[in-house]
Parts: structure tokens; C-alpha cells; sequence
């Protein structure tokens, strides 16, 4: 019964949030049609890699596709892929951000997903300043690194980086994970980042709380990425995975093979502080 409670909350919360773009939007995107929409998103294309990432991003429809109101982005094995910088690869993804197109500062972030689970596998929904990091300031408002029954919150910046201080898992009650719809959020102040997951606070993160490490990275703007990478540092850390890649496992390699490696988006909402 609880759980059934549970989901009855997220699918409410996710309507109302929904509707909420109505009178306060900043950015607004339901992926209707099919294909994605250039004036909003740009492409990143893997010129080199960073965190030891497995994937090379590419701009292809193979990893990165749009139909019945979903983006989808699905990791695929191409093994040798070779990068303008004539690196190497066995695994294309797409990571797709709106810089220089829609940038803000201060106000609610939100995108409805859902995920596939496996280790190594790397979904995220983050934002990023412009200029040199950490200095620019990132949120990280969702990631997973394949283990389903939990997400995790982030924030980087000068003297607060990498193995940050300021990063919360977010555990799932028994019978709810990753691979359903949730709706991942944080509200950013000019004092504070409060990270949700259908509209129950997960973690929050003040001003005074940050600047006793480091600068305050978050009062410039930030641009909104979605990205799906395989492997790497992260994964790495919780998995201790070395084979047959850095931090992705057999059984993942295998999903991907398969076809069965997603990161679904419903809608990307950015409203008013």
C-alpha cells in the first residue's frame, strides 16, 4: 500500500509541476515531434573525454533520439570509434546541453526521467556556469551510476571539487528506484540549492554552509545538460570495477549490447525563483 501511496504522490507532483510552466517558465521543453529541437539544444561532440569516461559523444540518432513526447538517450557498442583527436572508444552516447541558447540564474529546475539500471551505466541532469571549472559553479541534480535504488545530489566549485563535500545519496523506499518516472528538482536562491525528487526535499546546501570551503560558484548563470556516460571515475568509485572497463561491468556491457541501456526525459521545466 505504501508504495502504490508513493507513486500516487510522484504522478501528482509531476502534474502539477507540469502545469506550473503556465505562468512562470523560463524554459520549456515536452519533446513533441520528432527530432530534437536545435534552437533549444545543442550537441556535444567528444573531443576528448573527462573522468575516464568509457563513451564518446556523438550526433547521431542512433544514440539520441525523439518520439511519443520522450527524448531517449541510448548508449550503443561501437567498438574503436576513433575521436577528432584520434582517441579511442567502444561505446557512443549523446550529452546535449543549452549554452549560449537558454541560460539562468536563480530559480526551480526540473525534468521528469526515467533510467535503466546496471553498474557503470551514468545518467545525468546537471548545470553547468560558463568559464573555468570548478570556478563556474556545477548542480548536479541527478545522478545514477547503475545502482537503481539510489540517486545522487552534487555541487562543485573552487575548494569544494571532485570528492565534494556537498554531494547526498538519495535512497529509494523499497519497491520505487530509477527505473521509474520520477521528477528530479532543485531550487536555487542566491543563498541556498534545495534538491528534491518528486517535490520531497532531498538535501539542501546554504551559502554559509559552502563558503566555509571555497567561494560561492552560484550566483552567475548556468546553462542545463543531459548526458549519458558509461564508465568512469564516478562509477568507478562505487564499483571498484576495472574489467572489462573502467568501472562498467559485463552485465552492463552486455544491456547496452542489447539495446536496453536508456535514459528516457518526459519534459525539461525551468521556472522563476
Amino acid at each position: 500500500m505504501k508504495v502504490i501511496s508513493l507513486s500516487l504522490i510522484a504522478v501528482i507532483y509531476s502534474s502539477f509541476a507540469f502545469a506550473q510552466h503556465k505562468t512562470d517558465t523560463l524554459f520549456f521543453d515536452d519533446f513533441k515531434g520528432n527530432t530534437l529541437n536545435r534552437a533549444e539544444w545543442n550537441y556535444e561532440i567528444t573531443g576528448h573525454t573527462n573522468n575516464n569516461e568509457q563513451q564518446a559523444y556523438v550526433d547521431s540518432v542512433i544514440t539520441l533520439s525523439v518520439a511519443g513526447g520522450n527524448l531517449a538517450i541510448t548508449p550503443v557498442y561501437h567498438r574503436g570509434y576513433e575521436s577528432t583527436e584520434h582517441r579511442k572508444y567502444d561505446f557512443l552516447s549523446s550529452r546535449i546541453n543549452t549554452r549560449s541558447k537558454f541560460e539562468f540564474t536563480y530559480g526551480t529546475a526540473s525534468a521528469r526521467i526515467k533510467m535503466s539500471g546496471g553498474d557503470g551505466l551514468w545518467p545525468a541532469f546537471w548545470a553547468l556556469g560558463e568559464g573555468k571549472w570548478p570556478d563556474c559553479g556545477e548542480i548536479d541534480i541527478m545522478e545514477t551510476v547503475g545502482d537503481s535504488t539510489w540517486i545522487s545530489n552534487a555541487m562543485h566549485g573552487p575548494g569544494y571539487f571532485g570528492n565534494t563535500p556537498f554531494a547526498y545519496r538519495d535512497h529509494f523506499p523499497k519497491g520505487i528506484d530509477v527505473t521509474q518516472w520520477h521528477t528530479y528538482s532543485v531550487k536555487w536562491t542566491k543563498d541556498s540549492l534545495v534538491f528534491s525528487v518528486d517535490g520531497a526535499v532531498t538535501y539542501t546546501v546554504t551559502r554559509a554552509m559552502v563558503e566555509h570551503y571555497g567561494r560561492w560558484a552560484f550566483d552567475n548563470p548556468k546553462f542545463i545538460i543531459i548526458n549519458f556516460a558509461v564508465g568512469g571515475g564516478y562509477p568507478h568509485g562505487v564499483n571498484k570495477i576495472d574489467i572489462p572497463y573502467f568501472g562498467l561491468s559485463q552485465s552492463s556491457v552486455d544491456k547496452i549490447k542489447r539495446g536496453e541501456a536508456k535514459m528516457l526525459v518526459d519534459w525539461v521545466l525551468v521556472t522563476r525563483e
